[in-house]
């Protein structure tokens, strides 16, 4: 279980608990204590909307008496205490109320600030001339423009990465910098570079890569 999903789960039980009456004592048993400790501490950490909504709630909770109590005990599963196994069956068997909206997670908002990083670099890079006229838009499987992703290997090197001249052959194809007489033809305006096969003045990128029989699909 990540950190995040256990001071959750935290933050669930002394939930219940708090708003649950004649509830004097909380006894919290945790594989590992040290996410525990996360909950006392004060310094910048990822997991602190979860830690001031525990909080809370127990200041609450000691508010009302000064004999309420809430302790935390380390037990290991692997000690195959019996109420583990039951504490085990029931949580299969419950299904939650979800009581705290999803957006608030940690992952949530980490994954909404890469999005919008993503979707500012692409507007930038439609609208510049960093692009260029004869970008190569890659197409999945049902036609349709692949998307950039931050995800390591992304969606586009992982086809092609396991080779390094492979690697640089599809860069070179996808940003038009090819040794094809379309891009020399840029440099050498007076030379010939028709194409050997006859059917076209000049090889062009589009050319080679969906009609050129010299070349399979791959």
């Amino acid at each position: 279980m990540s950190t995040e999903a256990e001071l959750f789960t935290i933050r669930y039980s002394v939930n219940q608990a708090t708003n649950s009456s004649g509830i004097s004592k909380i006894i919290i048993i945790m594989d590992l204590i040290h996410t525990a400790r996360k909950i006392f501490n004060m310094s910048s950490h990822l997991f602190q909307i979860h830690m001031a909504a525990i909080l809370r709630e127990l200041h609450l909770f000691f508010f009302y008496s000064q004999d309420n109590l809430i302790k935390f005990w380390k037990c290991p599963s692997r000690c195959n205490w019996s109420l583990h196994k039951v504490v085990n069956k029931e949580t299969k068997l419950f299904n939650p109320i979800p009581l705290f909206f999803y957006k608030l997670s940690w992952d949530y908002s980490k994954k909404n600030k890469c999005n919008d990083f993503t979707n500012r670099w692409k507007m930038i890079f439609q609208a510049s001339n960093i692009k260029g006229k004869q970008f190569l838009n890659l197409l999945n499987s049902n036609n349709n423009i692949i998307e950039l992703s931050y995800i390591k290997d992304s969606l586009w090197p992982r086809h092609f990465g396991h080779s390094n001249s492979l690697y640089v052959r599809a860069t070179r194809a996808i940003i038009n910098h090819a040794p094809i007489s379309e891009y020399r033809l840029k440099f050498f305006t007076r030379k010939d570079f028709n194409c050997p096969c006859s059917s076209y003045s000049i090889k062009t990128k589009r050319y080679i890569l969906y009609e050129y029989r010299r070349f399979n699909k791959y």
